[in-house]
């Protein structure tokens, strides 16, 4: 599947409601909150899967979809970008190092 296809199929899940954007956000930061718990909770040794890991990262993925919509830019614009960014750091050698404005 790609990325924009996803990303309209989620909409079609989606309820509108007051304040989407900060709803939204609130959501992904919750979603991926429970994937870290997740993998908190494999370091200590219970059973977790690597399925209940991959269904938060799901809705993970559903939140950061409905954020982009929201933002009128798609996944594919999204994702196309963060490569860019990530392939100038490799080239700045700076992929290590700290700071929004590397």
């Amino acid at each position: 599947m790609e990325l924009d296809e996803y990303q309209e199929q989620a909409k079609q899940t989606f309820i509108p409601t007051k304040h989407h954007l900060e709803r939204l956000t609130l959501g992904l930061t919750g979603e991926a909150g429970e994937a870290a718990d997740l993998v908190k909770k494999r370091l200590r040794q219970d059973t977790v899967s690597d399925e209940e890991i991959q269904s938060e990262l799901g809705d993970v993925l559903w939140y950061i979809a409905l954020l982009a919509d929201e933002l009128n830019t798609s996944l594919d614009e999204i994702a196309s970008a963060n490569l860019h960014k990530l392939s100038q750091r490799n080239d700045n050698n700076t992929l290590r190092g700290t700071g929004h404005g590397r």
